[in-house]
């Protein structure tokens, strides 16, 4: 058959608002339009953080079509210097543009949802029709756009007097969703939590049923998060009354840890059963997948209430708390307030940034301590029932699992440096290649939860090694009995996995081609002679990065170090800092030689902190498992020499060097 065309003519560019409307599904969710509404909310919402608009009102016309509109400043509506068009133009129709961005010269937006730099810009683009009214500086104005392009152009229409703000009206495509409507009580949540969080705004969410009639609700919590939350709870019982509290960092000088204005606002209480309640937002941006903001609250609260059972002696002998004691039956509302917030995906469910573990952390630590042992009956009350759910737990592990010791058994390698939990649903090891990356890395992990099993030089590759000879290799042997594991087939009865120590078993190599090599003989050794653990999704690859970037104070933001995993995201880390007004030789980049480089800290921060981790897990069903068995034998066969070469021949274009 001949081969289809594929000349200079064949590479097709995409321009403006096409990669939106070509892959919808990367920019936003295409179940419904919920979420183009909501970028368009937000708007709103980041003029009311900002202290420009007291209402935000939504209405869903009868026609389809919803309305967004606020009393903010109103959208600038002259030519930008650079582009030589309006604004208001450039902001709905082009990516990566916005007032977000810039945080220097006035700042426009000191703190706002994301910086993404899509917004309303996805909204347009995925609209049959968008109408942009703005009311700024004493006159109204009007613009209107077609599937993302200008069909009005922009008009001055008449005089607004001292009114300002946008007001947009927007018919979704329902060509880019499976449901063409906005669900209507997704949409009252979303205004009710905007509202709880700006106790100074009114939100008003407007619905035009057939008929003419209306009906409408309006949201102000002047109570603010603490209101919300009893709210939230519909009068379940809780075992203390609502903690509040919140903490913002001051000038720089003052703190040298955060930028000003950084910090977080919280709202939390305790149940002693039933469901339990939690919502946390990044700048009032929700994010139903939680993320590092989660994770700071958890550790400072955990933290506060580990030290007030420390400090009035209430642990009984041999209990060790974890967080999830402490936290199980908690519930709260969250809001972070964070400079330059960054998101796993287009619509910012997860909150990602690194140094929001540590922010909320710090700022909760303090005034929990302080809360604590001013309500001291409340305090134990916590405490014992986090006591209650350790010791629960711990019976149950017991019951699950019995660490192999004494005569009769193997005995753990003498490397292995273990952790203290029995669980072994919870439990981690590492895998380190190296003596050294292997003694930062047990000064650095959580002992409690996780193992470290240092691996000296490269392991065998054992794909034609037989079973009976794998313990013949001393790294091998050490493998198995640490993961408590005997070598066995794909076919194996799943009793195989009963004495398996650890939940996760994760290989953590340099982040080169030596790193990869061992990282391909583990997995040539797991999937050969260990396969269950592999179809049982035990198996996982820690992924450290090879790039630090060293960033200095500019304005209201603080010297920093952001990690990049690769060369493709230290690019787009630069390009981002350029973005920001940071100049290129202002910055310097370190490029990791191995995981011997990095202090404990900083291997805790990047690789094993399970807040900020990147652990790629390697999970396969049966029939993949066999698959890729098949592909193996042809990579690391030592009689498989000629089909590695056709192969290399066929795919050697795609291999990206690291030398």
């Amino acid at each position: 058959m001949a081969s289809a065309r594929y000349d200079e003519g064949s590479i097709r560019v995409l321009k403006g608002l096409e990669p939106v409307k070509e892959r919808p599904g990367m920019y936003t969710r295409t179940s419904d339009p919920g979420h183009i509404i909501a970028e368009a909310i937000d708007n709103c919402v980041d003029e009311a953080l900002a202290g420009y608009a007291r209402k935000i009102e939504v209405t869903l016309h009868a026609d389809g079509s919803i309305g967004v509109a606020d009393d903010g400043r109103g959208i600038p509506v002259g030519p930008h210097p650079e582009e030589k068009v309006p604004v208001v133009e450039l902001v709905f129709t082009r990516l990566h543009a916005g007032g977000k961005f810039n945080k220097r010269d006035g700042q426009a937006y000191s703190f706002a949802g994301g910086l993404h730099g899509v917004g309303v810009s996805v909204t347009n683009a995925l609209s049959q029709q968008l109408d942009v009214e703005v009311l700024r500086e004493g006159a109204r104005w009007q613009i209107g756009f077609a599937d993302g392009d200008v069909v009005k152009k922009l008009k001055k229409v008449g005089d607004a007097g001292r009114e300002t703000g946008t007001r947009l009206r927007i018919w979704p495509n329902p060509r880019y969703f499976d449901q063409p409507k906005v669900p209507v009580d997704e949409l009252e949540r979303l205004l009710r939590s905007k509202a709880a969080f700006l106790p100074s705004v009114t939100v008003t969410l407007t619905v035009e049923r057939a008929g003419g009639k209306t009906e409408s609700r309006t949201w102000r919590y002047r109570g603010g998060i603490e209101e919300y939350l009893n709210e939230l709870l519909a009068g379940a019982p809780t075992l203390t009354p609502v903690f509040v509290g919140e903490k913002y960092a001051p000038k720089p000088g003052e703190n040298d840890s955060f930028a000003e204005g950084e910090g977080a606002a919280w709202a939390i209480t305790w149940l002693e059963d039933g469901a339990s309640i939690r919502e946390s937002y990044v700048n009032l941006i929700p994010t139903a997948g939680g993320g590092t903001h989660d994770s700071g609250l958890r550790e400072g609260v955990f933290n506060a209430v580990k030290n007030f059972i420390d400090l009035h002696n209430l642990l009984p002998k041999g209990v060790k708390l974890q967080p999830d004691d402490v936290f199980g039956r908690a519930c709260y509302v969250l809001s972070a307030r964070v400079l330059d917030p960054q998101f796993q995906g287009q619509t910012k469910e997860r909150l990602s940034s690194r140094d929001a573990v540590r922010l909320v952390s710090t700022m909760v630590r303090d005034p929990s301590d302080l809360w604590l042992n001013e309500h001291v009956d409340y305090g134990r009350a916590i405490a014992e029932l986090a006591i209650r759910q350790a010791q629960q737990r711990m019976r149950s592990a017991q019951s699950r699992v019995e660490k192999k010791k004494g005569s009769g058994v193997a005995v753990l390698p003498g490397k292995l440096t273990d952790c203290e939990s029995t669980d072994p649903q919870e439990n981690e090891v590492f895998l380190v290649e190296g003596d050294s990356a292997g003694g930062s890395a047990k000064q650095g992990r959580d002992k409690n939860l996780q193992a470290i099993l240092p691996l000296r030089g490269k392991v065998l590759n054992s794909w034609e090694q037989e079973r009976d000879r794998l313990y013949a290799n001393n790294e091998i042997h050490d493998i198995a009995v640490a993961i408590g594991v005997d070598p066995h087939d794909l076919d194996a009865a799943d009793g195989v996995l009963d004495n398996l120590r650890y939940g996760k078993v994760a290989i953590m190599a340099d982040a080169d081609v030596d790193g990869a090599h061992i990282q391909v003989l583990l997995l040539t050794l797991f999937l050969r002679h260990f396969p269950k653990l592999v179809e049982r999704g035990h198996v996982y690859i820690a992924k450290p990065p090879l790039y630090r970037i060293d960033v200095p104070a500019a304005g209201k933001r603080l010297a920093r170090k952001i990690y990049a995993l690769d060369d493709a995201e230290l690019a787009a880390t630069e390009d981002k800092l350029r973005k920001e007004g940071v100049r290129d030789a202002a910055w310097q980049v370190q490029r990791f030689k191995g995981l011997g480089e990095m202090s404990a800290e900083q291997l805790w921060e990047t690789t094993m902190n399970p807040a900020t981790r990147r652990l790629l897990p390697v999970a396969m069903t049966r029939a993949e498992v066999a698959e890729t068995l098949r592909v193996f034998t042809m990579l690391m066969g030592k009689g498989e020499a000629a089909s590695r070469r056709a192969w290399m021949e066929r795919h050697g274009n795609e291999v990206e060097a690291d030398v």
